[in-house]
């Protein structure tokens, strides 16, 4: 009923997105198309969700919108172990992201109105995993940013064991072994090792952008340093930490999300050639 609202809502409101559906190894990865307005070709975003979102929540953060209006299309995307694509087909989640990712490309690469030189990737919240480690191995990607840095995604796991930092949902552990298609607590952890980009961010090539929230309380700011620093290769890196002074402080600005969704919007016109002010 949800998705069937959600295509009448974009069908009756002549709404900029259009649903597709994206062929993988097994299954497919449904996605929304917001396109950049005037002629093309224009640059693109791969855009990502985290542990509990779907392509219609990453819509409606805005980020899309912010976008179209610097001449940059997006594609949100449900990979695997998120929205439609864990709940209706139950593909879980997949740490090694390039694989779903480069998928994304390819079908971006066939479309008319998408410059293929100029395709960028970004994710909120755990997809803050899923957008480095892609653009670390999918060299087709021209730039990076993450809305929450999730540098050891497998290390907070092991904090939260502990009983150190705050669960997202009360049921945490009951979603992330139904996210990662785990009978138990101990395929779940074996599934989670190496969900951490330790090692692997020395070969992102392109510009990359690490944004964060100063006090945010599920996923400490210090990731963000971790992965800020690791980015020796990258042309081009910044750091943007928000604070109490602007907003946006907590988890992926839940606070106040304009400033996040702005600060991207701006990285990617810089980067990928879109309209700047």
């Amino acid at each position: 009923k949800a998705l069937d609202a959600f295509a009448k809502s974009t069908k009756l409101g002549k709404i900029n997105r259009e649903r597709v559906e994206i062929p993988l190894s097994t299954g497919t990865m449904p996605a929304l198309y917001t396109r950049a307005a005037g002629e093309g070709p224009h640059p693109v975003v791969v855009y990502c969700n985290g542990l509990d979102s779907c392509k219609e929540l990453l819509y409606w953060s805005r980020l899309p919108e912010a976008l179209a209006r610097r001449g940059i299309s997006t594609l949100c995307v449900d990979q695997p172990g998120s929205g439609e694509t864990l709940r209706l087909q139950g593909l879980p989640v997949d740490p090694h992201s390039e694989s779903w990712a480069s998928k994304a490309v390819d079908w971006l690469e066939a479309q008319a109105d998408v410059d293929p030189k100029r395709i960028g990737m970004t994710g909120i919240s755990l997809g803050g995993h899923f957008a480095p480690r892609a653009v670390a191995y999918e060299p087709r990607f021209a730039s990076g940013a993450v809305w929450g840095a999730n540098h050891n995604w497998r290390e907070v796991q092991d904090k939260r064991l502990n009983r150190e930092g705050e669960n997202p949902v009360p049921h945490y552990w009951a979603h992330v072994m139904w996210a990662f298609g785990a009978k138990d607590m101990d395929e779940f952890l074996a599934k989670s090792t190496d969900m951490n980009l330790n090692g692997h961010m020395d070969r992102i090539k392109v510009p990359f952008l690490v944004t964060h929230g100063a006090t945010d309380r599920q996923i400490s700011v210090s990731y963000a340093d971790d992965l800020y620093d690791q980015l020796v290769n990258a042309p081009r890196r910044e750091k943007v930490i928000f604070t109490a002074r602007e907003g946006g402080v907590e988890h992926v600005g839940a606070d106040n999300m304009s400033y996040g969704r702005d600060c991207i919007a701006d990285w990617f016109a810089e980067t990928l050639g879109g309209v700047t002010a």
